[in-house]
């Protein structure tokens, strides 16, 4: 059971990396870093496309690294 689990955290893992990856910067430089706060606290842009499709996955695949990180945990 152990080893199906890291088997699987691991496929997880690398899947996350590769997912982060092919995101878009949301901003650029310092002054991004301001005003990208600003705009994504209060701004009206949302994802779209391949954007909403790489942040959902991300999310899904971030849940599952949690949830298997404690199983693993726990079978230890």
């Amino acid at each position: 059971m152990h080893a199906l689990l890291m088997t699987l955290l691991v496929i997880v893992a690398l899947s996350l990396i590769v997912v982060v990856l092919l995101q878009s910067g949301k901003s650029a430089g310092l002054s991004g870093a301001i005003s990208g706060g600003a705009e994504q606290l209060f701004g009206k842009q949302k994802a779209r496309g391949l954007d909403l499709v790489l942040q959902r996955v991300t999310v899904v695949l971030a849940i599952l690294f949690v949830v298997l990180s404690i199983a693993i945990m726990k079978f230890v």
